[in-house]
């Protein structure tokens, strides 16, 4: 017999930690629909952004390093499905929701722009007069309203679970409406939405200074003066007396494993002095429940300046940082001064609200490859329109 969504439910209650989300319980969605009689809400959530034209552009968005740069350097899809295998990890761990982390993770970059945080900070820029521009704020809105999935709703019409921990508490709501209701983040994050969170900064620390070490910008001398490198290279060392050529590729794996396994043991530390008994004291804890020790939480703060320092302000970043920001101020300028630039569609969609929502619609949801080739269209007069 197939193993129906009921008794999915059933195991989900039986299996899951009291203070877990569980899919029975899920305060639904804006526009009801029947249940699916294979899956969870929350797996037919994970199951919506996956199809999603959205998430299939995330392969030519940029997380450091244009795709052109190299084949083997991370892009925001590669990033998506790294921390969504994290995530996952600490949810198994502490008895959370994976499903419902799942969903998250998947969808927490849909509104990222492209090139990167320098194509965020260039439309926050020129949107600060309209309330800034927030890659959360987009990632909702593009589950909301601007994919395209069924005649009777717009948006992909997920959970309300599933769309609050995609916003994030402290994230700032823009002045324009929006265009649905916005999701109840009630007085804290669930469980889930906070291992969403943690995971997705261990894995863009992690994964840049990987890439970092690849493209020779990191300098291993340099990082050697960082605890928590040190830390990640002497279990390295118990494994393995290899030579240090060998042991750069694996040190990442090592320090992920490590800030996972404190994540999982710190957060099981917490859970236990609060002890929640459901999912809405979780919301209502004290501190996060979800977090790193002290100790490596200080560890992982000191790579992450190391890695301001000296690789997002390296001067090849810089310089393609410099490109994005030419290319997608050049962008804004030009359907700024004639909205009538825009593809119809762009502006249909938007149409009630101010026309900066409809540029701004369009600019974060164009690839690298597309800003760039729109960029030619609007000012090479060689290209065709």
């Amino acid at each position: 017999m197939p193993r129906t969504r009921s008794a999915i439910e059933a195991r989900e209650n039986e299996s899951l930690a009291p203070y877990a989300v569980r899919a029975r319980d899920s305060r639904g969605r804006i526009e009801p629909e029947p249940e699916h009689p294979y899956r969870t809400v929350f797996q037919r959530d994970r199951d919506r952004v996956l199809h999603a034209r959205a998430f299939r552009r995330l392969q030519y968005k940029t997380q450091v390093f244009p795709y052109h740069e190299g084949d083997h350097f991370r892009n925001r899809l590669t990033h998506t499905l790294e921390v969504a295998q994290i995530a996952r990890t600490v949810a198994r761990a502490l008895g959370a929701n994976e499903d419902l982390v799942e969903a998250i993770v998947l969808a927490h970059d849909l509104g990222h722009p492209p090139f990167g945080h320098a194509g965020e900070r260039v439309l926050h820029d020129l949107l600060k007069g309209h309330g800034g521009f927030e890659h959360n704020r987009q990632s909702l809105r593009v589950v909301d309203w601007l994919e395209d999935r069924s005649e009777r709703y717009p948006g992909l019409n997920l959970t309300a679970e599933t769309r609050a921990g995609i916003l994030k508490h402290g994230s700032n709501f823009p002045r324009y409406a929006h265009p649905v209701p916005l999701p109840d983040l009630g007085v804290g994050p669930t469980v889930e939405a906070q291992i969403a969170n943690v995971c997705d900064e261990i894995a863009y620390h992690t994964h840049d200074l990987d890439d970092g070490l690849r493209a020779d910008l990191l300098d291993w001398d340099g990082l050697a003066g960082l605890a928590l490198f040190r830390r990640a290279s002497r279990l390295l060392r118990d494994e393995d007396d290899a030579a240090e050529r060998t042991l750069r590729p694996r040190v990442t794996v090592i320090l992920i494993d490590l800030l996972v396994s404190d994540l999982i043991e710190s957060s099981a530390e917490r859970i236990e002095r609060a002890a929640p008994r459901s999912s809405a004291e979780a919301c209502a804890a004290a501190e996060p429940l979800i977090g790193l020790s002290r100790e490596i939480a200080a560890e992982k703060r000191e790579l992450a300046r190391y890695l301001l320092e000296n690789f997002y302000r390296n001067h090849r970043v810089v310089r393609m940082a410099a490109k994005a920001e030419r290319i997608l101020g050049d962008l804004w300028r030009a359907y700024a001064a004639d909205p009538r630039q825009l593809p119809p569609h762009v502006l249909d969609r938007a149409r009630g609200e101010p026309e900066e929502r409809a540029i701004v619609d369009y600019v974060a949801g164009m690839t690298d490859r597309f800003a760039m080739d729109e960029h030619d269209r609007l000012f090479d007069p060689h290209t065709h329109v």
